[in-house]
């Protein structure tokens, strides 16, 4: 018989390199933020979310497919794919659908890289992507940001090795919100070798209004490009969790085989195929996002001067070892925004006026 009783010695049941990957933060909730400060709500500000509701008749067909929860969904996905396929004219066998964008980054991993292989990013980037290279046995390879917060391409390019087996390319750059031009890339998918798959992040493309930053689905000639996006931040379904990706037959084939089961669940479908037909809702509601966007980052230039243009729904404060004291100075007035120690602050475009209630709050931070 075991002595439940006794301590038995500890033996290690995870993987030791785990120890030291930081979590991935999500934002803070203003309802927690609101009770502590005493306050009738809190303005959140940090996890790039669009603050306008779900479209029109999402709600509504999501509700509908719940009532067929008790059976599972397609697992091919066929009707959101062939959906996806219409809109952007692409062939079917080159897309993948999974939960969230993120979720096909990590498969994508999964489907290239063996241990030992490198993964290739600009950093700083998104914060999940060293977190997919550890949990696939990758080893990550981080090439600095430029001086204007942005990917430099040539550095990358000349840090790829034999074992470099993918690269990320974050356009627009999350948590910067830079991006790389046209021009750039073409000399950096140039200079890649055919064997590296090149992934073109484009979770933010929606609110891109440079003509020079290019739609990374014009490169799907090139065999070793792919292509990810999400419907959580312009089509306003964070909460129900799609990405798809758009690659060459193979490699989408491949992600397809890779990915959880079911892990687009018949809500999700059901809620992308909605937010689909409200193509004209999401330009006007980008529109507004993209006018707050220039009129906060005009307004945070006279408090520092050198925040970078943006081309997503966010803005970055480039502040340095003052990022946490910022982002505690915002939560104080009820302002949750994303600090990111040592580097700078992101901060979410909201609705005119939680944006002015956050600029209320960067200049008595700041000024």
């Amino acid at each position: 018989m075991t002595d439940t009783g006794r301590q038995q010695p500890s033996l290690r049941l995870t993987r030791a390199d785990l120890d030291a990957l930081p979590n991935y933060v999500p934002g803070r909730s203003p309802a927690d933020l609101a009770r502590e400060l005493g306050l009738p709500e809190a303005i959140k500000l940090a996890s790039n979310e669009v603050p306008y509701g779900p479209l029109p008749g999402v709600v509504e067909a999501v509700a509908e497919a719940v009532a067929g929860s008790h059976r599972y969904p397609d697992m091919g996905v066929v009707a959101l794919r062939q959906a996806l396929a219409e809109r952007y004219g692409v062939d079917t066998d080159r897309i993948a659908t999974g939960c969230g964008s993120v979720a096909l980054a990590e498969h994508l991993v999964r489907a290239t890289c063996l241990p030992g292989d490198e993964l290739l990013y600009s950093w700083r980037s998104f914060e999940a992507y060293p977190i997919i290279a550890a949990t696939s046995g990758a080893t990550s390879v981080r090439v600095p940001n430029d001086a204007g917060h942005g990917h430099d391409l040539a550095a990358m390019a000349a840090a790829v090795t034999d074992r470099t087996r993918m690269i990320l390319v974050c356009n627009p750059n999350n948590p910067t919100g830079t991006a790389v031009r046209k021009a750039e890339l073409d000399r950096f998918l140039d200079a890649v070798p055919d064997d590296v798959l090149v992934v073109i992040d484009e979770a933010y493309r929606e609110f891109v209004t440079d003509p020079d930053v290019p739609d990374g689905l014009t490169y799907l000639d090139r065999p070793n490009v792919a292509v990810l996006r999400t419907l959580s931040k312009a089509w306003g379904l964070a909460g129900l969790r799609i990405g798809w990706l758009v690659a060459a037959p193979e490699v989408a084939g491949a992600v397809r085989k890779v990915v959880t089961p079911f892990s687009t669940s018949m809500a999700a479908q059901a809620g992308a195929l909605a937010a689909l037909a409200q193509a004209d809702e999401v330009e006007r509601r980008c529109a507004l996002v993209v006018a707050e966007r220039e009129r906060v980052a005009d307004a945070l230039r006279k408090l520092v001067p050198d925040v970078p243009e943006s081309q997503a729904n966010f803005v970055w404060l480039p502040l340095g070892d003052r990022a946490v004291e910022f982002g505690k100075a915002c939560e104080a007035r009820g302002v949750i925004v994303r600090p990111f120690p040592g580097d700078g602050v992101r901060v979410t475009i909201g609705t005119p006026e939680e944006n002015d209630a956050f600029l209320a709050a960067a200049e008595a931070a700041l000024a």
